[in-house]
């Protein structure tokens, strides 16, 4: 993260605390926007505090529900009814009792293997976005979250995999996972995450320290290349930052 487009770097006190600054970011993007909105959400636990904080009842009343769009980056190929469906974890967490149902858009995960359900959403998120090609100057989202799991890999995007170079396509089957849950995924790929106004990671957590070490020395992971063509921000508690950034601030 030391290359030129860097993102914007904003610390967190604490992992509560960046919940509320992801949450706020949020609000802004949807509020930027009077028409359709797409927000397009991200597995694992980096999120789990967001989504509860969206849910609340401080925070669902001022979204537009009717008008907001949701999809995700990235799922690993199991039932919806698995523990391990990341969009299973957000539909229960907020999702299923504010989001009118026509517009949570999970990847499916009933076809045969992972590149038939790549196929199958590619095809959902043209029709939503009504062209086949992106267009640099019109965004797919307004808003795409994102995590870094601790071997830089952000959607199911690992280091190392082919599916990390795909430029044509929308979305991939990705066959095996570099880490656990050890289950083949269906991720987005670089550029159709890149199509937003703005990408937002939320880094927390001393687990992940070592991995924010090597971005931060510009290590070319995964979690690096994926940039918006819009903004992108990277939000981050205390607990994550490597000693020597720590001790700066």
């Amino acid at each position: 993260m030391a290359a030129a487009d860097q993102p914007k770097l904003i610390v967190a006190v604490d992992a509560e605390a960046l919940a509320r600054a992801a949450a706020e970011r949020v609000m802004a993007r949807i509020a930027a926007n009077p028409g359709r909105i797409a927000i397009c959400l991200t597995g694992g636990s980096s999120p789990k505090k967001l989504y509860q904080l969206l849910g609340s009842d401080d925070w669902r009343g001022a979204i537009p529900w009717e008008r907001v769009h949701w999809f995700i980056g990235d799922e690993r190929f199991v039932p919806e009814s698995d523990p391990l469906n990341n969009m299973a974890v957000a539909r229960a967490t907020f999702l299923d009792r504010n989001a009118p149902s026509g517009q949570v858009h999970p990847i499916p995960t009933t076809a045969d293997n992972p590149n038939r359900s790549a196929e199958a959403y590619a095809r959902e998120l043209q029709a939503f976005y009504g062209a086949e090609n992106l267009d640099p100057a019109r965004p797919l989202f307004d808003l795409v979250l994102m995590g870094v799991g601790p071997d830089g890999h952000t959607a199911s995007l690992f280091p190392g995999f082919s599916e990390i170079e795909e430029t044509e396509r929308w979305v991939v089957g990705v066959p095996k996972a570099n880490v656990a849950p050890f289950v083949p995924r269906v991720s987005l790929t670089l550029p159709a995450l890149a199509s937003c106004r703005e990408m937002l990671f939320e880094i927390a957590g001393h687990d992940k320290q070592a991995i924010l070490t090597r971005l931060l020395n510009g290590e070319t992971l995964p979690a690096l290349r994926a940039r918006s063509n819009g903004e992108t921000v990277c939000l981050v508690d205390q607990a994550a930052l490597p000693e020597d950034i720590r001790g700066e601030r």
